[in-house]
C-alpha cells in the first residue's frame, strides 16, 4: 500500500525502546511523527526503513519517556555543611533565584521534564514559578507547593508554615493567599537516625486531614503527606490524602491500604541511603549504622509493595543532604531495581505514574501513539542506562531535538 508524505512527517529508527508503561522492551523500531505528535510505532528490519532521506538514524540508542521527580526540594542544595545549609533556608528570593534556576536545569540536562517542589518557608519556589510561567516552551514543568503545612511546635519549619491561632488545618489552607499547585501537609516526624524504628505521633487528626482533602479536591487540587511510621500513615490515608511521602516504616497493612486504594506512595529510598554514606562523622545527630538500617528496610518494604501492587512514583528527595537534583533519579531507579522492580517498572514510576500523580499524562508518561513527541534519547542498550542518562544524546520536544543551553537562562 502507498504511503503518502506530509508536510511535516519524519521517521525515527530506534534501537530500542521504553514506552513507560512497564511492558517488555521493544527493539528496532520505528516512529512516524506528525507535526510534532507520534503518529505510528511499528517494528522494522534494518533493510525496511521508508525514504531513508526522512529517516533519523538512532538505532544505536534507546528511547525512554521524559522523566518526572514527584519530590524536590529547589530552594535547597545538596551540600551536607549545616552552616551553609542554615543560610539557604533562611536566605531571600534574589539571593536563590540564580541557584534554582541551576538546579532545574540539572534536571533538565538528566531528562527530567516535570518537577514537583515540596514546599520551603518562604514560598520562593510557588514565587518563581509564577515570575517564569511565561516561559514559552514550557519544559520543565514545575509545580509547586508554595508553604507547607505543619502543626506549631511540631517538625516542618523548614518547608513550611502553621495553622494560625484558633484556625484549623483547612481554615488557613483556604484563607492562604498565595495557592500552589496543590497542599503539603505534614503529618509526622522526620525519621530518627539515632533510634531504628522510633515513630512519631500524627500532627493532625482524622477530621483535620479529611477536611483539608475536600477543600483541595473542591479546588481541583491534591494533597502530598510527609508521613513516616504506621499511625501517621494510616490517617493520611484514611483521609483520602493523594500521595504518601517518605514513608518509612510504614507496615505491611498500611502498605495493603496504599494498594487497596491506589494512592500514591513516594518512598525517597535514596535519601536515606545517601545520608549512611555521607554523613558528617562529627554530627551527633547521626549514626552511620541507624540510617543504613533504616535504608535496607525501606527496601524491604518497597519489595513488598510491589507484590502487593502499591502504586510508586519516583521522587528522589532532592535538595536533601547529598542528594543531587538531576542525576540522583538514576539512583532512585537503581534502588527499585535493588528491591525487585524489572528496568521498565522502574522507568514507568519515573515517567508514567509520576506523570499522572502531577496530572501530565497528556503532555508525558508513555511513548504512544497521538501522544505529543516527546523523548529521551540514550546511546546504547538498555542495559547501559544507569551510566547513559548522566549523558544523554537527546531531549526531543514535539519532534524535534532541544538544544543543551535549553534551560540556561
Amino acid at each position: 500500500m502507498t504511503k503518502f508524505i506530509l508536510s511535516d512527517q519524519k521517521y525515527i529508527h530506534a534501537g530500542w525502546l521504553i514506552d513507560g508503561s512497564g511492558g517488555k522492551i521493544q527493539n528496532n523500531i520505528l516512529l512516524t511523527i506528525v507535526n510534532g505528535t507520534i503518529a505510528e510505532i511499528e517494528s522494522i528490519d534494518n533493510t525496511a526503513a521508508p525514504y531513508p532521506a526522512l529517516v533519523k538514524d538512532l538505532s544505536t540508542c534507546t528511547l525512554l519517556p521524559p522523566l518526572v521527580d514527584t519530590h524536590v526540594h529547589l530552594s535547597l542544595s545538596s551540600s551536607v555543611d549545616n552552616d551553609f545549609r542554615k543560610k539557604q533556608l533562611s536566605a531571600d528570593y534574589r539571593h536563590i533565584e540564580s541557584q534554582v534556576t541551576q538546579n532545574i536545569h540539572y534536571h533538565f540536562t538528566h531528562g527530567i521534564l516535570a518537577v514537583r517542589d515540596a514546599g520551603d518557608r518562604k514560598g520562593h519556589i510557588l514565587r518563581y514559578r509564577n515570575k517564569h510561567s511565561g516561559r514559552t516552551h514550557g519544559a520543565p514543568i514545575l509545580q509547586a507547593a508554595g508553604k507547607g503545612w505543619h502543626k506549631k511546635g511540631r517538625y516542618g519549619s523548614m518547608f513550611g508554615t502553621h495553622p494560625g491561632e484558633n484556625q484549623t488545618l483547612a481554615e488557613s489552607v483556604a484563607r492562604e493567599t498565595d495557592q500552589g499547585d496543590f497542599i503539603k501537609v505534614m503529618n509526622s516526624g522526620p525519621n530518627s537516625l539515632t533510634e531504628f524504628g522510633k515513630e512519631t505521633l500524627p500532627q493532625f487528626d482524622l477530621d483535620e486531614l479529611q477536611n483539608t482533602v475536600l477543600l483541595a479536591e473542591r479546588r481541583g487540587k491534591k494533597v502530598m503527606v510527609h508521613a513516616n511510621g504506621k499511625l501517621p500513615v494510616r490517617i493520611a490515608l484514611e483521609a483520602g490524602c493523594h500521595s504518601i511521602e517518605h514513608g518509612f516504616f510504614v507496615g505491611r497493612d498500611n502498605l495493603q491500604r496504599l494498594a487497596d486504594t491506589r494512592t500514591v506512595w513516594v518512598p525517597t529510598a535514596y535519601a536515606r541511603k545517601t545520608c549512611s554514606e555521607k554523613i558528617n562523622k562529627e554530627d551527633i545527630r547521626v549514626e552511620k549504622g541507624i540510617a543504613e538500617k533504616t535504608y535496607l528496610h525501606q527496601l524491604e518494604q518497597i519489595a513488598l509493595a510491589r507484590e502487593l501492587g502499591v502504586v510508586i512514583a519516583l521522587g528522589t528527595d532532592a535538595g536533601s543532604r547529598g542528594v543531587h537534583h538531576g542525576e540522583s533519579i538514576v539512583e532512585e531507579m537503581k534502588l527499585l531495581i535493588k528491591a525487585g522492580y524489572s528496568l521498565p517498572e522502574a522507568i514507568r514510576c519515573a515517567s508514567a505514574t509520576g506523570a499522572q500523580l502531577l496530572g501530565l499524562e497528556r503532555e508525558m508518561g508513555i511513548i504512544a501513539v497521538r501522544r505529543p513527541a516527546n523523548f529521551l534519547v540514550a546511546r546504547g542498550t538498555p542495559a547501559e542506562l544507569s551510566r547513559k542518562l548522566s549523558h544523554l544524546h537527546a531531549i526531543y520536544l514535539r519532534g524535534a531535538p532541544a538544544n543543551n543551553d535549553f534551560y540556561n537562562m
